[in-house]
């Protein structure tokens, strides 16, 4: 027999609103963690972060790149060099590091409750950035409490 399906009332209305306000919130921010730790990425691994290279790595066209970047640039958080490519500014460098250690702890929890490597760094993509600061936490206890038991 299948199991009953549990009716689901809605939150009240302020709750829900503030919901949807953060999930927007986190959609408009996931894109400027996901360029600036890119191209942190691309720093550290090839010394240099090309606008050619980020739309290759995101499968954007390079005119989304240039917009992107002006946005970035404007926010404070990438500085451009003719000729050179982009670099972080400190604020941008603070941003990416927040943003791959968040990556980083939400595929450690998702390989530890088993998910295969590449869907735990596929799915981490999404996650990293919906996830709030008490889901974090609670991953961050969840797997400190696993290595405890070992």
């Amino acid at each position: 027999m299948a199991a009953a399906v549990r009716k689901r009332s809605l939150p009240p209305a302020d709750d829900q609103a503030a919901r949807f306000v953060r999930q927007r919130e986190a959609d408009r921010t996931s894109v400027a963690e996901d360029y600036v730790e890119l191209i942190a990425d691309l720093l550290r691994e090839d010394g240099e972060a090309r606008a050619v290279d980020l739309a290759r790595r995101m499968g954007v066209s390079q005119a989304t790149v240039t917009a992107t970047v002006g946005r970035l640039q404007r926010d404070g958080l990438v500085d451009t060099k003719p000729y050179r490519g982009l670099f972080l500014t400190p604020k941008g460098q603070a941003l990416a590091e927040a943003a791959r250690r968040r990556h980083d702890l939400v595929v450690r929890f998702l390989l530890a409750i088993g998910l295969d490597p590449e869907t735990a760094e596929a799915d981490a993509e999404g996650i990293e950035h919906h996830a709030s600061e008490k889901a974090l936490a609670a991953f961050a206890r969840f797997l400190a409490e696993r290595e405890e038991g070992r």
